[in-house]
Parts: structure tokens; sequence; C-alpha cells
């Protein structure tokens, strides 16, 4: 079993980070065997499209003959996706959505006639599903009776993993971090750990070691 574990805080001991790594931790316990893949892009973030991928997607002329180079990071992250059984993404709510760092890996790995086709109905995923944990860390309260801000995160996620037909998507959120102490922080991880259905591994297509 292959796991990608991806970070996007920029702080190394932010509530996020500590999130993905408890969520990793309980899948290692159900297949201790697993590797790790792992992405950093709080501490090595991804640059943003270049002029030569994007002229590359937007010409048929170009999907056809791609300008040399255009689409190596693209491919390189996408083989990354396809190569893992399940995914564990930790990021924080930047300014109620997913920060750039976690959008510029998106803009690399959802793409026209690799990831996803277009048909009249609309976005048609062409990796095939696997289990996605996403460890949300806000500052603030998105979600539940408390809740003071909208949340464009979770459904924008859920969309566009969605489009490429990551679908088994379980999200676990760490709320109103900013007034919380370092004991008040650890019950908040846990009772979001508590909500973790483990059972999906067990039906991961791939003998768990």
């Amino acid at each position: 079993m292959k796991i990608l574990h991806i970070d996007c805080s920029p702080r190394p001991e932010s509530h996020s980070r500590q999130l993905s790594a408890a969520i990793v931790k309980k899948l290692l316990e159900v297949a201790p065997g697993a590797s790790i893949s792992r992405r950093d892009f709080g501490a090595y973030p991804l640059s943003h499209p270049a002029p030569d991928y994007a002229t590359t997607l937007s010409s048929p002329t170009t999907l056809a003959a791609p300008l040399k180079g255009a689409l190596e990071l693209s491919e390189a992250l996408i083989h990354e996706v396809e190569a893992a059984d399940a995914i564990v993404i930790g990021t924080p709510m930047h300014n109620l959505t997913v920060p750039s760092v976690l959008k510029a890996w998106i803009d690399q790995i959802l793409r026209a006639g690799r990831t996803f086709k277009s048909t009249r109905e609309g976005k048609v995923g062409m990796l095939s599903d696997r289990p996605v944990f996403v460890g949300i860390a806000s500052g603030g309260v998105f979600a539940g009776e408390k809740a003071n801000q909208p949340d464009f995160l979770t459904p924008y996620l859920s969309a566009v993993l969605g489009s490429m037909g990551l679908k088994s998507l379980q999200f676990f959120a760490m709320q109103a971090t900013a007034f919380l102490d370092r004991d008040q922080a650890i019950l908040a991880r846990d009772k979001a750990l508590a909500t973790i259905d483990l059972t999906v591994m067990g039906e991961v297509p791939c003998p768990i070691e």
C-alpha cells in the first residue's frame, strides 16, 4: 500500500500538520507496511503554471505535440496521485478557502484529457477512486451550530477532486484554533479523528501489507 501525504501550512508546528500526521498514523495501524510519499507544499511550494503549460493546455495543436517540458511537472504530480492507494492532505483554511500552494497543485493535476474529460454534462473523472483524507485547521468556525464564516474549502475540494474521479473524501476539521491552548488543541484533534472511517481501506484494490 502507498500513501501520498501532503501538507500545505507554512508553519512547521501547525495544527493542520499535526492533524495530517495523526491521520497517517491511523492509516499505518491498518496497513503497517505502507510506504509514504511526501509532498510538503508549505516548505517547498510548487511554482504556479508557467506560460508554456498554459499555452499547451489552451491549444489543441500543442496538446497533440506539447511544448518540450511543458507538462513534465504536471505528469510527475499526476503519477504520484495514480500511484497512491490513499491520499492524506493537511491544510489550513486561508481566507475561507484553500491556500494558494494547494491551488497550485490542483492546477497541475486537474488536466483535460489526462485526469478528466469534458462532456455536455460536465467533467468526467479519468482516475480511479481512492480514499482521500483531508485535515483542516481553521482559526475561525466554519461548520456546526457556532459557524460564523462561510466554507469555500470543503465544497471546492469535493468538486475539483471529484472532477478527476476522486470522490471518496473524508474531512476532519479543527476549528477556532486561534482560541485554543495546547491541551484544548489536543482534545480538538482527537475529537476530529474520532470520526475517521478506516473501513474504506479494506476496499482499496491492493494487498494490505
